[in-house]
């Protein structure tokens, strides 16, 4: 993402692109997202991703609603995976923060680093809280061709249906 896009202060609509982004995950490698490349790895030029995905962001790591939330994602990996996607949980805290929170959580899943730039991804997305430094609680269902297929976007002390995502996913 380049650091003189312009932000959109709203999520993007059913239908649209998801904005493309690059972030480094709990263990400093790097995960992408990006309009016809959006499953593990790069996708032939007009070919479509190899997986649907799931771009959670949340506030903080080690906080009680956002613990309980990704819990609960890491103990429906079966059932992202038997759907064929990958979840993306993205935050604003820093690698280093986040490495001790996956491991101290048990968390399998890429948990995404938007620490800097601060909230750029976030901004992208509609879901950056300036006043408190943080995201939001915004879900999006990305379809194979990038394009956002369901959302919803929570304030920061509501937490969100698992179930909500895995049926949003069904209809794909």
């Amino acid at each position: 993402m380049d650091a003189a896009t312009t932000q959109d202060p709203h999520p993007p609509l059913v239908g649209a692109q998801a904005p493309d982004f690059a972030l480094n995950d709990q263990h400093g490698a790097e995960v992408r997202l990006r309009a016809g490349d959006v499953g593990d790895g790069p996708a032939e030029p007009g070919r479509a991703g190899t997986a649907h995905t799931v771009v959670v962001f949340y506030p903080f790591a080690f906080t009680g609603v956002c613990t309980g939330e990704l819990r609960v994602l890491q103990e429906a990996q079966p059932r992202f995976a038997a759907l064929d996607a990958r979840v993306l949980a993205i935050s604003c805290d820093s690698m280093f923060s986040l490495r001790v929170f996956a491991e101290r959580e048990s968390l399998t899943f890429p948990l995404l680093s938007d620490f800097w730039p601060h909230g750029e991804v976030a901004r992208h997305y509609g879901v950056f809280d300036a006043d408190r430094g943080c995201a939001l609680r915004g879900t999006f269902v990305i379809d194979r061709a990038g394009a956002v297929r369901w959302q919803v976007v929570n304030a920061i002390q509501d937490a969100r249906a698992v179930d909500d995502y895995l049926t949003a996913l069904e209809r794909l």
